[in-house]
Protein backbone atom coordinates (compact mmCIF):
# COMPACT_ATOMS: atom_id res chain seq x y z
CA UNK A 1 0.00 0.00 0.00
CA UNK A 2 1.13 3.61 -0.95
CA UNK A 3 1.88 6.06 1.70
CA UNK A 4 -0.68 8.61 2.55
CA UNK A 5 0.56 12.26 2.47
CA UNK A 6 -1.59 15.12 5.01
CA UNK A 7 -2.36 17.50 2.59
CA UNK A 8 -4.66 19.62 4.67
CA UNK A 9 -4.94 19.04 8.84
CA UNK A 10 -8.00 20.92 10.28
CA UNK A 11 -7.68 21.03 14.41
CA UNK A 12 -10.40 21.63 16.34
CA UNK A 13 -12.38 24.08 13.98
CA UNK A 14 -14.94 25.81 14.83
CA UNK A 15 -17.33 27.83 12.58
CA UNK A 16 -20.28 30.43 13.76
CA UNK A 17 -22.35 32.70 11.87
CA UNK A 18 -23.78 35.61 14.53
CA UNK A 19 -25.33 33.11 17.41
CA UNK A 20 -25.34 29.85 14.94
CA UNK A 21 -23.00 27.36 15.76
CA UNK A 22 -22.11 25.78 12.08
CA UNK A 23 -19.34 23.18 12.99
CA UNK A 24 -17.49 22.84 16.45
CA UNK A 25 -14.38 20.89 17.44
CA UNK A 26 -13.64 19.44 13.70
CA UNK A 27 -10.72 17.53 13.47
CA UNK A 28 -9.93 16.09 10.10
CA UNK A 29 -6.95 15.03 7.75
CA UNK A 30 -7.43 14.80 3.88
CA UNK A 31 -4.57 13.01 2.15
CA UNK A 32 -3.02 13.43 -1.32
CA UNK A 33 -5.11 10.22 -2.51
CA UNK A 34 -8.33 10.86 -0.79
CA UNK A 35 -11.42 10.78 -2.88
CA UNK A 36 -13.94 11.97 -0.12
CA UNK A 37 -17.49 11.56 0.08
CA UNK A 38 -18.77 14.52 2.44
CA UNK A 39 -22.32 13.61 3.57
CA UNK A 40 -24.63 15.32 5.74
CA UNK A 41 -27.93 16.44 6.38
CA UNK A 42 -29.45 19.92 5.13
CA UNK A 43 -27.99 22.64 7.53
CA UNK A 44 -25.46 20.48 9.09
CA UNK A 45 -22.68 22.73 8.16
CA UNK A 46 -21.18 20.13 4.74
CA UNK A 47 -20.87 23.34 2.48
CA UNK A 48 -19.84 25.53 5.53
CA UNK A 49 -16.99 23.02 5.85
CA UNK A 50 -15.92 23.00 2.51
CA UNK A 51 -16.01 26.92 2.79
CA UNK A 52 -13.67 26.75 5.65
CA UNK A 53 -10.74 24.41 3.83
CA UNK A 54 -11.43 26.83 1.15
CA UNK A 55 -10.16 29.93 3.67
CA UNK A 56 -13.34 31.44 2.35
CA UNK A 57 -15.42 32.19 6.13
CA UNK A 58 -13.85 32.82 9.38
CA UNK A 59 -13.05 30.17 11.80
CA UNK A 60 -11.45 29.49 15.20
CA UNK A 61 -8.89 26.47 15.41
CA UNK A 62 -6.44 25.69 13.06
CA UNK A 63 -5.56 24.54 9.26
CA UNK A 64 -2.57 23.61 8.29
CA UNK A 65 -1.55 23.43 4.50
CA UNK A 66 1.28 20.89 2.94
CA UNK A 67 3.38 23.00 1.19
CA UNK A 68 2.72 21.42 -2.08
CA UNK A 69 -0.94 22.97 -1.66
CA UNK A 70 -0.14 25.95 -1.47
CA UNK A 71 0.93 28.81 -4.10
CA UNK A 72 2.13 32.03 -3.22
CA UNK A 73 1.33 31.44 0.50
CA UNK A 74 -1.74 30.81 -0.36
CA UNK A 75 -3.83 27.02 -0.59
CA UNK A 76 -3.97 26.32 -4.21
CA UNK A 77 -7.86 24.70 -4.49
CA UNK A 78 -9.73 23.83 -7.57
CA UNK A 79 -13.78 24.46 -6.80
CA UNK A 80 -16.30 23.40 -9.05
CA UNK A 81 -19.50 25.23 -7.60
CA UNK A 82 -22.86 24.23 -8.08
CA UNK A 83 -24.01 25.93 -11.96
CA UNK A 84 -27.72 26.35 -11.45
CA UNK A 85 -27.19 30.14 -11.60
CA UNK A 86 -25.04 30.24 -14.02
CA UNK A 87 -25.59 32.82 -17.18
CA UNK A 88 -25.49 30.55 -20.29
CA UNK A 89 -26.55 33.57 -22.47
CA UNK A 90 -23.04 35.33 -21.17
CA UNK A 91 -21.49 35.25 -24.66
CA UNK A 92 -18.49 32.90 -24.64
CA UNK A 93 -16.80 29.88 -25.91
CA UNK A 94 -15.64 26.83 -23.89
CA UNK A 95 -12.03 27.33 -24.76
CA UNK A 96 -12.55 30.75 -23.08
CA UNK A 97 -14.29 29.30 -19.73
CA UNK A 98 -11.37 26.56 -19.40
CA UNK A 99 -9.17 29.02 -20.45
CA UNK A 100 -9.95 31.65 -17.75
CA UNK A 101 -8.88 29.10 -15.22
CA UNK A 102 -5.47 30.18 -15.35
CA UNK A 103 -6.53 33.56 -15.05
CA UNK A 104 -5.23 33.77 -10.94
CA UNK A 105 -1.89 32.15 -12.36
CA UNK A 106 -1.41 34.31 -14.90
CA UNK A 107 -2.42 37.64 -13.77
CA UNK A 108 -5.32 40.12 -14.98
CA UNK A 109 -3.83 41.73 -17.28
CA UNK A 110 -1.43 39.06 -18.90
CA UNK A 111 -2.34 37.40 -22.19
CA UNK A 112 -1.85 33.73 -22.56
CA UNK A 113 0.05 32.17 -24.99
CA UNK A 114 0.76 28.70 -26.95
CA UNK A 115 1.45 26.91 -23.89
CA UNK A 116 -1.98 28.03 -22.27
CA UNK A 117 -4.05 27.14 -25.36
CA UNK A 118 -1.90 23.40 -25.33
CA UNK A 119 -3.00 23.25 -21.70
CA UNK A 120 -6.77 23.92 -22.77
CA UNK A 121 -6.83 21.22 -25.67
CA UNK A 122 -5.10 19.28 -23.07
CA UNK A 123 -7.79 19.00 -20.40
CA UNK A 124 -10.67 19.44 -22.87
CA UNK A 125 -9.39 16.03 -24.62
CA UNK A 126 -9.16 14.48 -21.37
CA UNK A 127 -12.58 15.33 -20.58
CA UNK A 128 -13.75 14.24 -23.97
CA UNK A 129 -15.20 17.85 -24.83
CA UNK A 130 -11.89 18.70 -27.27
CA UNK A 131 -14.78 19.13 -30.64
CA UNK A 132 -16.66 21.73 -28.40
CA UNK A 133 -13.61 23.97 -27.58
CA UNK A 134 -15.17 26.75 -30.10
CA UNK A 135 -19.06 26.51 -29.30
CA UNK A 136 -20.68 28.82 -27.19
CA UNK A 137 -21.54 28.01 -23.65
CA UNK A 138 -25.30 28.62 -24.18
CA UNK A 139 -25.90 25.86 -26.77
CA UNK A 140 -24.11 23.11 -23.72
CA UNK A 141 -26.82 20.77 -22.53
CA UNK A 142 -26.16 20.81 -18.24
CA UNK A 143 -23.71 18.13 -18.15
CA UNK A 144 -21.64 19.83 -20.64
CA UNK A 145 -21.20 22.64 -19.05
CA UNK A 146 -21.06 20.57 -15.91
CA UNK A 147 -17.65 19.10 -17.45
CA UNK A 148 -16.70 22.50 -18.66
CA UNK A 149 -16.87 23.82 -15.29
CA UNK A 150 -14.48 20.95 -14.08
CA UNK A 151 -12.40 21.44 -16.77
CA UNK A 152 -11.97 24.90 -15.36
CA UNK A 153 -11.46 23.76 -12.14
CA UNK A 154 -8.45 21.57 -12.84
CA UNK A 155 -6.70 23.35 -15.79
CA UNK A 156 -4.29 24.99 -13.04
CA UNK A 157 -3.22 21.59 -11.79
CA UNK A 158 -4.79 21.40 -8.35
CA UNK A 159 -3.29 18.85 -6.04
CA UNK A 160 -6.64 19.52 -3.84
CA UNK A 161 -10.35 19.43 -6.21
CA UNK A 162 -13.58 20.53 -4.02
CA UNK A 163 -16.93 20.11 -5.52
CA UNK A 164 -20.21 20.88 -4.33
CA UNK A 165 -23.08 18.90 -5.25
CA UNK A 166 -21.39 18.21 -9.01
CA UNK A 167 -24.41 15.97 -10.36
CA UNK A 168 -26.88 18.65 -9.39
CA UNK A 169 -28.71 19.39 -13.07
CA UNK A 170 -27.78 16.73 -14.73
CA UNK A 171 -29.32 13.45 -16.25
CA UNK A 172 -28.02 10.24 -15.25
CA UNK A 173 -26.08 9.69 -18.53
CA UNK A 174 -23.63 12.44 -17.86
CA UNK A 175 -23.51 11.55 -14.15
CA UNK A 176 -22.33 8.47 -14.85
CA UNK A 177 -19.59 10.34 -17.28
CA UNK A 178 -18.66 12.85 -14.64
CA UNK A 179 -18.15 10.10 -12.00
CA UNK A 180 -15.81 8.28 -14.70
CA UNK A 181 -13.65 11.56 -14.94
CA UNK A 182 -13.18 12.04 -11.18
CA UNK A 183 -12.00 8.71 -10.60
CA UNK A 184 -9.37 9.10 -13.57
CA UNK A 185 -8.72 12.43 -12.18
CA UNK A 186 -7.97 11.19 -8.48
CA UNK A 187 -5.28 9.08 -9.64
CA UNK A 188 -3.52 13.16 -9.53
CA UNK A 189 -5.39 14.84 -7.06
CA UNK A 190 -7.20 14.75 -3.90
CA UNK A 191 -11.00 14.95 -4.48
CA UNK A 192 -13.25 16.55 -1.70
CA UNK A 193 -17.04 16.11 -3.01
CA UNK A 194 -20.26 17.34 -1.44
CA UNK A 195 -23.22 15.29 -1.88
CA UNK A 196 -26.66 14.50 -0.61
CA UNK A 197 -27.26 11.03 -1.83
CA UNK A 198 -25.39 8.44 -0.02
CA UNK A 199 -26.29 5.75 -2.44
CA UNK A 200 -24.89 7.03 -5.40
CA UNK A 201 -21.56 8.13 -4.36
CA UNK A 202 -20.64 5.07 -2.39
CA UNK A 203 -20.20 3.23 -5.61
CA UNK A 204 -17.23 6.65 -6.44
CA UNK A 205 -15.51 7.49 -3.41
CA UNK A 206 -13.37 6.00 -1.04
CA UNK A 207 -13.71 7.85 2.14
CA UNK A 208 -16.75 9.31 3.57
CA UNK A 209 -16.78 12.42 6.09
CA UNK A 210 -20.46 12.44 7.97
CA UNK A 211 -21.19 16.11 8.91
CA UNK A 212 -23.44 17.59 11.50
CA UNK A 213 -22.03 20.37 13.19
CA UNK A 214 -19.20 17.32 14.40
CA UNK A 215 -17.29 16.04 11.54
CA UNK A 216 -16.24 11.91 11.65
CA UNK A 217 -14.63 10.58 8.76
CA UNK A 218 -14.90 6.91 7.77
CA UNK A 219 -12.18 5.15 5.87
CA UNK A 220 -14.30 3.48 3.32
CA UNK A 221 -17.02 3.58 1.17
CA UNK A 222 -19.42 1.12 2.71
CA UNK A 223 -21.34 2.93 5.80
CA UNK A 224 -24.48 1.36 7.63
CA UNK A 225 -27.58 3.10 9.24
CA UNK A 226 -26.19 1.88 12.13
CA UNK A 227 -22.73 3.87 11.82
CA UNK A 228 -24.67 7.31 10.64
CA UNK A 229 -26.40 6.93 13.73
CA UNK A 230 -23.55 6.53 16.25
CA UNK A 231 -21.86 9.40 14.37
CA UNK A 232 -25.43 10.93 14.48
CA UNK A 233 -25.32 11.98 11.12
CA UNK A 234 -29.69 11.96 9.88
CA UNK A 235 -29.16 11.49 5.81
CA UNK A 236 -31.36 10.76 2.91
CA UNK A 237 -30.70 7.44 2.25
CA UNK A 238 -32.00 6.90 -1.65
CA UNK A 239 -32.73 3.15 -2.90
CA UNK A 240 -32.51 2.68 -6.29
CA UNK A 241 -34.61 -0.09 -7.73
CA UNK A 242 -38.12 -0.55 -10.02
CA UNK A 243 -40.13 2.02 -7.59
CA UNK A 244 -37.72 4.38 -5.87
CA UNK A 245 -37.71 5.08 -2.64
CA UNK A 246 -36.41 7.19 0.58
CA UNK A 247 -35.70 6.45 3.32
CA UNK A 248 -35.26 9.24 5.93
CA UNK A 249 -33.87 8.64 9.26
CA UNK A 250 -34.41 10.63 12.66
CA UNK A 251 -33.57 14.12 13.22
CA UNK A 252 -33.14 14.23 17.03
CA UNK A 253 -31.77 18.05 16.92
CA UNK A 254 -34.54 19.52 14.56
CA UNK A 255 -37.73 19.92 16.51
CA UNK A 256 -39.30 21.37 13.45
CA UNK A 257 -38.62 17.80 11.48
CA UNK A 258 -41.13 15.17 11.88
Amino acid sequence: MSSRMPIVEIKNLGVRYDDVVALEHVNLTIYDNDFIGVIGPNGGGKSTLVKAIMGVVPYSGEIEYNPTLLRHKKPHIGYLPQISSFDKAFPISVGEVVMSGLQAERGLFKGFGRNERKRVEEVLERAHLLDLRKRAIGELSGGQLQRVMLCRAIISNPKLLVLDEPANFVDNRFENELYMLLRDLNKDMAIVMVSHDLGTISSVVRNIVCVNRHVHRHDSNVITEEQLRNYDCPIQLISHGDIPHTILGEHHHCPDCH
